[in-house]
């Protein structure tokens, strides 16, 4: 499955590889959006931890589909 995750300021692309080689969109709001292939339960949780030890907050975690990488056919959980 793709997946999108949201965060909360601009990380630098030098973080791909700590992301598993997700891609890195820096979004004109100041938001990041990191994309691409996660393949299971368990490394998804893996991602969010990272994010979790960088300390900037989760705004969305969206999976996009197999193969996609954009959000028009997903499933989204928006975080308060």
């Amino acid at each position: 499955m793709v997946y999108q995750i949201r965060i909360e300021g601009h990380l630098g692309r030098q973080w791909t590889d700590w992301f598993d080689g997700l891609t890195i969109t820096l979004e004109d709001n100041g938001d990041t959006v990191l994309t691409g292939p996660v393949v299971d339960q368990a490394a998804l949780h893996a991602l969010l931890r990272k994010v979790r030890d960088l300390g900037m907050p989760l705004v969305s975690v969206i999976r996009v589909g197999p193969g996609r990488s954009d959000a028009s056919d997903h499933t989204v959980k928006e975080l308060p």
